[in-house]
């Protein structure tokens, strides 16, 4: 039987996204940062690099640097939980130079 009406192309893009991203541990992590940390954090942090499991998060102001290593333990944990595996053993936060966060 032949299907008449058009499909929603959602479900068709998502797969395509998720069949393109690079399968490395900071693709991973970069996918499931928003639902791990929340969209207030997430609006102020990102990973932007991983090495031997330190993941690197660059952040909006010190402040925030020192808010997300003290959080750290715990975020590690949560983000092993949501890829996986134990593929984050650590953080290292920065701070964005002023005119580099949006």
């Amino acid at each position: 039987m032949r299907r008449r009406e058009p499909r929603p192309a959602a479900g068709a893009i998502a797969a395509l996204a998720d069949r393109l991203a690079p399968a490395t541990t900071l693709a991973e992590v970069q996918r499931v940062w928003p639902e791990v940390v929340g969209d207030l954090v997430a609006a102020q942090a990102g990973p932007t690099s991983e090495r031997d499991g330190v993941l690197t998060v660059t952040c909006s102001s010190a402040v925030w640097a020192q808010e997300l290593d003290l959080m750290g333990p715990d975020l590690v944990g949560r983000l092993n939980a949501a890829v996986g595996a134990p593929a984050v053993r650590a953080l290292r936060c920065s701070c964005a130079p002023a005119r580099g966060w949006p």
